[in-house]
């Protein structure tokens, strides 16, 4: 597994796409920079160092800088390759994948400013993690990863572009596919049903998409087509918190975020958050944090003039 760091834009050196007519074997090299490969058709096979790969149909390869690649056997193929440098990328073995997965999924969506969680110590939270080898079955993730890759390239090719558009369309791909294959492995393990894990899901984004505003059970009901007690049993079974106390999570994290680097009053920064009364606000900032929104401002910025 890789672990790319997202706050930096990674220096795209060729993008582009090829399709073999008949039969072809990978040469040999050896070169200081990262390769990813997406197969749309055929069979690629390659090995690196000595581990080998048969890329197919939907299969994503990032080779590493500094190691032997070669194809093993002759195909038709055609795929798009993307050689790019970075400044902070390693590779990284992760024994528990099911609980990183919960981290960036479920627990890292609560409170992005922690720098550690006791099931996963070592990772870093700003940071995409992001399989070697990955395989896209799904036929419309397939096709929106193929319309990515052509955009990528097409904003490539068009030289009066500066190079960064391309280079941060490629960041987003690849969190985009960190997330899905994260989500991929909690769907697999997780004790929910598939369907009911996927509707959680999309309650967590909807949440985080309106948090600034009232959010009542009706709301959730209409939205999501579904009873809210049950969803709130199974939105507390794979967050281990219910829905009411979720939505403050994310608007007290907000807050403090807003009261750290913003001049905002303490009501104009509740307003923002979706909560309107002062008071109601004062109230849940400090059931959260421990303090009142006005203590954790002094604490936090009590030095400045």
């Amino acid at each position: 597994m890789l672990a790319i760091n997202v706050d930096m834009v990674p220096r795209l050196k060729i993008l582009g796409f090829i399709a073999y007519k008949s039969p072809w074997i990978h040469f040999k090299r050896n070169i200081n920079e990262y390769v990813l490969y997406f197969v749309r058709s055929g069979e690629l096979h390659l090995k690196e160092e000595d581990r080998h790969y048969v890329l197919r149909k939907g299969d994503m390869l990032i080779l590493e800088p500094n190691m032997t690649h070669e194809g093993t056997a002759k195909h038709l193929c055609d795929y798009y390759y993307i050689h790019f440098e970075h400044p902070d990328i390693q590779s990284v073995h992760m024994e528990n994948i099911l609980s990183l997965a919960h981290y960036f999924i479920v627990e890292h969506e609560q409170s992005p400013f922690i720098e550690h969680t006791p099931s996963v110590p070592t990772i870093n939270p700003f940071a995409c993690y992001f399989p070697k080898h990955h395989t896209i079955a799904d036929k419309t993730r397939f096709n929106l990863v193929l319309h990515a890759l052509h955009e990528m390239q097409q904003l490539y090719k068009r030289r009066h572009y500066n190079r960064s558009l391309p280079a941060l369309r490629f960041i987003q791909l690849l969190i985009e596919l960190s997330r899905e294959h994260f989500m991929d492995e909690l769907k697999r393990n997780d004790r929910l049903h598939s369907k009911s894990f996927v509707k959680v899901n999309a309650l967590l984004d909807y949440i985080h998409q309106n948090y600034q505003q009232k959010i009542t059970g009706h709301d959730i009901e209409l939205a999501f087509e579904g009873n809210y007690d049950y969803l709130n049993r199974a939105f507390r079974l794979v967050t281990g918190q219910s829905i009411s106390r979720y939505i403050n999570t994310v608007r007290v994290n907000q807050a403090k975020e807003l009261i750290e680097t913003t001049p905002l009053s303490i009501g104009e920064i509740g307003y923002l958050i979706g909560i309107n009364d002062p008071y109601h606000f004062s109230k849940v900032f400090k059931k959260y944090v421990g303090i009142s929104p006005t203590q954790y401002y002094k604490r936090v910025r009590g030095n400045e003039q």
